[in-house]
């Protein structure tokens, strides 16, 4: 998953960063908060992990600015020296999601981190979900789409696996190539740009299909369904969508 943090301590950054990358999460980190909202408006990621105290503008406003101007559902997480009930009242009441406090235990850190994206994506943890006539398989890495295996690399379907577990949501261009190929400077702009469009051939990704697969200008790409609930009824989509009611 693609994780931001924000911390104006160079240490706490590097600590958050490794125990992040450890659980096998990429994490991107900023010392302003100025400097992660400008982002937050080019750029998607899964989980924000924020700090309260910082030089430019403090936490609580932070998260108001993500769930409010930017109408953000991501997960959030306050990591502070903030210990009072009433911080804790304030932050969750700002729009967080969960709330920790300094100094930063590793174990503790992950386990949360866990938790929210247990709770944020429940279709990542899930063996076989099912959207409409589209149906994956984790344990064979297979996609049937009304009962055929459709015939994809291994690319092809972590790439369509991952557009429909963020049905509705814009994932940046960063965002993907980051999930799909690793390091952004490994896998040029292009290589992105045609597995997409072989992708959307390959799937049908039409309005008449239920799905459609386009490009958002400069930003990156959204998959949307066109029409009904496409998921089963096991597998939620809710919680990866939409905006979040407080």
């Amino acid at each position: 998953m693609r994780i931001a943090a924000l911390d104006d301590e160079p240490c706490q950054l590097e600590l958050i960063r490794h125990t992040m990358e450890d659980i096998g999460h990429e994490c991107h980190s900023f010392s302003e908060g100025k400097v992660l909202l400008r982002d937050l408006r080019q750029q998607s990621y899964d989980l924000l992990i924020l700090d309260w105290s910082l030089p430019d503008v403090d936490g609580p406003r932070v998260v108001r600015w993500i769930r409010d101007d930017l109408n953000s559902r991501i997960p959030i997480l306050f990591v502070t020296n903030r210990h009072e009930e009433a911080d804790m009242v304030e932050g969750l009441a700002a729009g967080a999601d969960d709330f920790m406090v300094k100094p930063i235990r590793v174990g503790e850190l992950q386990a949360r981190v866990r938790a929210l994206l247990r709770r944020s994506y429940p279709a990542l943890h899930g063996t076989d979900l099912t959207f409409g006539d589209y149906q994956f398989s984790a344990a064979t890495h297979t996609l049937r789409i009304r009962g055929q295996a459709a015939e994809l690399s291994h690319r092809e379907y972590d790439l369509a696996f991952l557009m429909f577990q963020n049905m509705g949501r814009l994932l940046s261009r960063e965002h993907i190539r980051e999930a799909i190929w690793g390091e952004i400077k490994d896998s040029p702009s292009r290589t992105l740009d045609t597995h997409i469009s072989r992708l959307r051939g390959k799937l049908d990704l039409v309005p008449s299909n239920g799905f459609l697969l386009s490009a958002v200008y400069g930003l990156g790409y959204r998959l949307e369904c066109t029409g009904g609930d496409p998921l089963d009824p096991l597998s939620p989509l809710g919680p990866l969508t939409g905006d979040r009611s407080k």
